[in-house]
Formats: C-alpha cells, structure tokens, sequence
C-alpha cells in the first residue's frame, strides 16, 4: 500500500466480546484498514464516534442498552455515515437487517449461530470487502419512507412447467436485473412504480440464504405486482417478480414457448451465488430481444460481461448512473466493457424501462 494512503478506520459495535475480538482481527489483517475502536453498545460507540471519526461503523443488529435499529436511525440523522451491519441467521435478523438497509446502512454481514470464531474467519475476506466498499459508498442523508402497500390482490403463482428445447415464438417481454452493495433499496425503487401488468422481472441480487425470502415478502407488501423467492421450474408470469433465492444461481429457461425460472446449485461465478453473470447469460440465450437488462450498485462486476452478452443478443440495457449508486462498481465495469445503452439516475429508472418497452411494441425474436 502507499505509503500516504491513510488505512480505513473502523469502529465495530457489538454486545459480544468474542464478535469484537475476531472483528478486530479480521480487519486489522488486511493492510488497508484498521480498527481504531470497539464498543458493547450504541451509547459507548456515540461517543467513540465523536472522539475518534471512523471511516466505517460496524453495528451489531441486537444489542442492549440501545436497539441497533434506533441507534441507526439517529445516527442517520444526525451523523450520517457508512455503516455496516453485522446480523445473525435467523428470520428476525434477516427481517431488522432489511430494515436497517432501508434507514441506510450500506451493507450486511452475517454472522454464524455455531462455532463462531471458525464461522467468522471464514468470512474474513467478505467482511474486508464489504468494509472496504461501504467506506467508498455514498451515504443517503435522509432515506425516504416506502410508499404505502398497493391494495391490489396479488394473482397465483406460476406452477412448475418441464423444461423443453422447443424453439417456439414468444412475445413476452422480460426485466432482467442484477445489483449487490446498496442492492435492496434500488431494486424496490425500481420496482415500487411498475403497474401490475408489468412484464416479469428476474432478479439475481448478492444475499445468503435466508435473507431473500424475507426480501421478497417485504417487497411483495409494498408493489402492485407480485414478488417472490423464485421457485425452480415455476413458470415466470407478467406481473410477477422472481428474486434468486441466496443459495442458488437463478437462470431463464424455457418451455415451449412459456419461460420459467431454473434454479442451479453449481459453484460461485465471480464469487457469487446467485451471480448476476449466470442471470444475464441465460436471458441473452433465451430471451434475446424481449428482455430489458439493467444493472444497478453494487460493488465488484458480475454482471458486466453478461449485460454485454445481452446487449449483443439484441436486449436493451441500463445501468444504474454514478450519482445515485451506494457503489458505482458493477455499473462502472458494464458501461466500461460497452454493455450499457442507457445510463439512467436511479429515481427515473422505472419509467425509462416502461418507455423503452413501450416503444417495443410486439418486437420479437425467434429462440
């Protein structure tokens, strides 16, 4: 490292002793980055913060004294700053964690329910990632409260359909997107304003498993179309969104002329599963020009070379612009690979992708 770099100071806020110990050891390896204080709870680290202005805060979910959650909220207020959460496996923490990432939080790591120090070793290079990221990550100063649930019933799911090599015409138009860091607030603003007949929206967005169901319900209660934890062999219907569950690769297939969802557990693809690379090749294969590709923040560049992929098998594509992301990484890399034909500030995204699909008309390709 250069040598007037200055390191990224962390703060690491958690009521466990043993979680603040391996903390500091995780971060204090990495040459980048160090711990410049640790607190048992929110009421210490508010005036750790004050006394020692760290780069990046690493906040314990649950804790005493103070909720994480409050603690956040008036830090987000008050002192906005990138903070990273660190949230158990369990449907409680998934369920606080979304919410933390709706008052601003830049991110999440989890942490195991057994064998804690050999779980969170192995989560060293994540949790230095993710650090490193929040630290460059724009801070949203005062998150916006979500619209209000739409009142509409949502429709059935799709059933499970054989998947058959039958190159059949089909006319439906597809949303295909893929984000990570800062990844769950945008995807909802893309989604929120989509009417209910809006085409199928696959998703493939970095998260572990447990934590996208939760997504998806949270999501389901606040659109006018249907969300859900995608569901292998499901036929893929209009008005319906389709998230990657966290423990697989989420890829179009199709029967027939019908597209369903295919769910795979073959290895991590740029460290990812569910990769947004595997999300976009499959609808370039697939779909060709019936789907609309959009890449939105986060951190690294899966996705880029699949956009890419998409935009040569006749897909329109957008990329999510740098102002509005929390991490103009994966955008950056599609836009710089030449993936890209529409950069779009996240707030105007959802009506550029109805225009553009309005002017498609019945465009279609034959698969």
């Amino acid at each position: 490292m250069n040598a007037v770099q200055k390191k990224i100071k962390v703060l690491c806020v958690d009521d466990s002793a043993l979680i603040r110990s391996l903390m500091t050891e995780i971060i204090n390896s990495q040459p980048d980055m160090e711990v410049c204080a640790t607190a048992p709870d929110p009421l210490v680290a508010r005036e750790l913060i004050k006394q020692h202005n760290p780069d990046v805060l690493t906040l314990d979910v649950e804790m005493p004294r103070m909720d994480g959650l409050d603690f956040l909220e008036k830090l987000m207020r008050l002192r906005p700053m990138p903070v990273v959460m660190v949230s158990s496996l369990t449907e409680r923490g998934s369920e606080i964690t979304l919410r933390a990432l709706e008052l601003g939080a830049v991110d999440f790591v989890t942490k195991p329910r057994v064998g804690i120090r050999d779980g969170m070793l192995e989560y060293a290079e994540k949790l230095a990632d993710k650090v490193r990221a929040a630290s460059r990550a724009r801070v949203r100063q005062n998150p916006q409260p979500h619209a209000a649930a739409a009142a509409a019933a949502h429709g059935p799911v799709g059933a499970a359909a054989p998947l058959i090599n039958n190159p059949l015409v089909s006319t439906e138009k597809l949303i295909i997107v893929g984000a990570s860091t800062g990844g769950t607030e945008a995807i909802r603003e893309v989604l929120t304003p989509l009417p209910p007949d809006a085409p199928a929206v696959l998703i493939a967005q970095h998260m572990p498993p447990g934590f996208t169901r939760s997504f998806a319900q949270r999501l389901n209660g606040l659109c006018r179309i249907s969300v859900k934890e995608a569901e292998h062999g499901e036929r893929v219907l209009p008005g319906h969104a389709y998230i990657a569950p966290g423990h697989a690769h989420l890829l179009l297939a199709r029967s027939g002329a019908n597209y369903i969802a295919h769910l795979s557990d073959e290895p991590p693809v740029n460290r990812h599963r569910p990769s947004v690379d595997v999300l976009f090749r499959s609808a370039a294969q697939h779909a060709g020009k019936n789907a609309l590709g959009v890449i939105l923040t986060g951190m690294g560049r899966d996705g880029a070379a699949g956009l890419l992929e998409m935009k040569k098998a006749g897909a329109y594509t957008f990329a999510q612009d740098e102002a509005s992301c929390v991490v103009f990484g994966m955008p950056r890399e599609a836009i710089a690979m030449g993936g890209v034909d529409d950069v779009a500030p996240l707030s105007d995204m959802s009506r550029r992708i109805m225009a553009r699909l309005a002017s498609m008309g019945d465009r279609v390709q034959r698969v």
